[in-house]
């Protein structure tokens, strides 16, 4: 079972992590390692729908993918 500061503690550490994953140094990074970086070669169905996501992301979370 939590307790209120447990999950209050909990709280704090998911907004922590999203605050950071959101930064644009660890954007810049993420794209540096090749398993985060993008194909060029994509099929234009999955990029239609990539860009898709995209959008419904950049309404909450204002990080796009290049």
């Amino acid at each position: 079972m939590m307790t209120r500061d447990n999950a209050k503690k909990g709280d704090m550490l998911a907004s922590e992590v999203r605050r950071q994953f959101g930064a644009e140094a660890m954007t810049r990074f993420l794209r540096s390692l090749p398993t985060f970086s993008t194909e060029t070669d994509t099929p234009d169905r999955f990029r239609q729908l990539l860009d898709r996501l995209d959008g419904v992301e950049g309404n909450s979370v204002g990080v796009r993918r290049q």
